[in-house]
């Protein structure tokens, strides 16, 4: 039987790799964005559905379940793939531009699964795959907003595991390296416009400066597609899929060395060595 996934924010990216890698490997895929663009992809023999979805908006959520079943019966995977970025100094960062980016990583997020879940209740299985970032296991500066919207989701999904281990639903964790290459990116350096203030230029500047050298290659769409792919597929009860040299690179160093240790080494990394 041909299994179902939906996956949110399509339209580039690794939401887009992701689709066309289900795709190629058989699935039925509901590919949502906020305006769907038919000429992003080929049909693939009706096992294509693309549907709008604005990950902010509960009626909108609904609206692409509602369209999934109807398209295909089931929706046996789910994917929080859709966020936005941010590159910001806190104490400059107002409260609006902090509430957009909860709004859709975190907020958005916890509103997806909370309407998946009753559907994939009486299917009697699912699995549900929050992306979110390295910037979880080693967070750099400059990023202290947005390591908190996907922090907030790390340990929203692994507790959700627990809650849905009964009902045959796996809640998972998909979490993307550094890809300078995507709108993703690009998206979150406009938004750091008029954020750093002109004390912190210089520690800012110099914080560019070291991820010039960065420490890894850097994360691909096919890196984070295959990652999904594996979250999607797998029966055990693992929960978090890196994806990406640099995330690989930054679990080993949190996890099997001492705070010392990993402190020492994020900060020959990524922070500079002067004062703001």
């Amino acid at each position: 039987m041909t299994r179902t996934i939906l996956i949110t924010g399509t339209s580039s990216g690794y939401g887009k790799a992701m689709a066309d890698l289900f795709l190629d490997r058989g699935w039925n895929v509901i590919a949502t964005m906020r305006r769907p663009d038919p000429t992003l992809f080929t049909d693939h023999a009706g096992r294509l559905k693309l549907l709008p979805l604005d990950i902010t908006d509960p009626h909108s959520i609904d609206a692409a379940i509602a369209g999934g079943v109807d398209a295909f019966g089931a929706i046996d995977a789910w994917v929080n793939n859709a966020g936005i970025g941010l590159g910001s100094i806190v104490e400059a960062t107002p409260n609006s531009v902090v509430r957009e980016i909860f709004e859709t990583n975190t907020f958005g997020t916890f509103a997806a699964c909370r309407a998946i879940i009753p559907q994939m209740r009486r299917q009697g299985h699912g699995t549900i795959i929050n992306v979110t970032s390295s910037a979880t296991i080693g967070v750099m500066p400059l990023v202290a907003i947005y390591a908190a919207s996907k922090c907030a989701v790390e340990g929203f999904t692994e507790s959700l595991s627990h809650e849905l281990e009964g009902f045959n639903i796996k809640a998972r964790l998909v979490e993307p390296g550094y890809a300078p290459t995507t709108n993703f990116t690009a998206n979150g350096m406009a938004r750091m416009q008029g954020l750093i203030p002109a004390d912190y230029a210089g520690f800012a500047q110099a914080c560019f400066a070291k991820m010039g050298d960065y420490p890894t290659g850097f994360c691909t769409e096919a890196e984070v597609a295959e990652a999904t792919f594996a979250a999607a597929i797998d029966d055990g009860v693992r929960i978090r899929y890196p994806a990406g040299a640099d995330t690989k690179l930054l679990a080993q160093l949190r996890w099997s060395s001492s705070e010392e240790h990993y402190q020492m080494r994020m900060r020959e990394m990524f922070s500079p060595a002067i004062a703001p």
